[in-house]
């Protein structure tokens, strides 16, 4: 499976912050915002990964993250014209995604908990069935997003975006899983009355041929929209606290990688060497000792 990170659109509603930087390299905490969705392909065993960005912003993400081979992934580049809708990330990552199956993250969502791997695993195996899966967490403000409507069976029916109706508390999150036909109905979709390709469209023409599974993440795992100022103090303040308290970073990818066998210890080792004097170095210093 192949990995698209999705990192382009304006951040408008974070403005004044990203009026000079990319929204995904915003700092949470202690590390960029792209660090967080990377760790989790790397949790989830995706070794290549395209990042989709501004053209402004591009030779940033390539100073940070280069071709990833520090992370013992592959990573590649393409540039987003102007923000046209998720959807349209398949038809950028058209000539990437190829003939394999591809897992879509937004570039402003956190992932955090034991689940994850199990979601990717469980993902894996749909694919081997033809069936594409999407991410759902249990929310209060289900108006502010694309909600499951879900029948008395808890089967899934539709995605409905921002209802004013309850139809359930589930919010559907920014990590999708699609078999390799992702990119032939990406290329059938029509413009919303906002002018975008919606992946709320996309999700439900899976959902109308039977071939859409829904995971609703677990109550002790976390997911964070960074899409207000808010989420992200949120978010930053939860990381925060979950390192003091477990003495672990979130996000680290030095140290997913090697845990993960993407590295080995003597490239961590020269990785370490490499870093400016601070605490994160410190970090990772403590992680060889141990």
């Amino acid at each position: 499976m192949k990995g698209i990170i999705l990192s382009g659109g304006s951040g408008s509603r974070l403005h004044p912050i990203t009026k000079a930087t990319s929204k995904q390299l915003i700092p949470v905490y202690d590390k960029p915002m792209i660090y967080y969705t990377i760790s989790t392909f790397i949790e989830g065993g995706i070794k290549d990964i395209l990042i989709i960005t501004n053209k402004e912003y591009l030779p940033i993400y390539k100073k940070i993250l280069k071709n990833g081979h520090d992370f013992g992934v592959k990573i590649s580049y393409e540039i987003q014209q102007k923000p046209n809708g998720i959807a349209e990330a398949f038809l950028i990552g058209k000539n990437f995604i190829k003939k394999d199956e591809v897992c879509l993250i937004l570039g402003d969502n956190i992932f955090y908990g034991q689940d994850i791997k199990f979601i990717f695993k469980n993902s894996y195996q749909n694919l081997n069935n033809n069936i594409a899966s999407i991410v759902g967490k249990e929310v209060s403000n289900f108006n502010m997003y694309g909600v499951a409507h879900l029948d008395k069976r808890n089967k899934l029916l539709k995605i409905i975006e921002k209802p004013k109706k309850k139809y359930s508390k589930i919010a559907i999150t920014g990590l999708y899983f699609y078999p390799n036909d992702v990119v032939h109905k990406a290329l059938s979709l029509k413009p919303s009355k906002r002018n975008e390709l919606e992946i709320t469209d996309l999700n439900n023409i899976y959902i109308k041929e039977k071939r859409m599974d829904l995971y609703v993440l677990k109550k002790e795992s976390a997911w964070f929209d960074m899409g207000t100022h808010e989420s992200l103090l949120e978010a930053s303040m939860y990381i925060a606290a979950i390192e003091k308290r477990q003495n672990q970073k979130i996000g680290c990818l030095e140290e997913i990688a090697l845990a993960n066998q993407f590295i080995g210890i003597k490239k961590f080792n020269q990785l370490v060497k490499m870093l400016p004097n601070c605490s994160y170095k410190d970090y990772l210093i403590n992680i060889i000792k141990k």
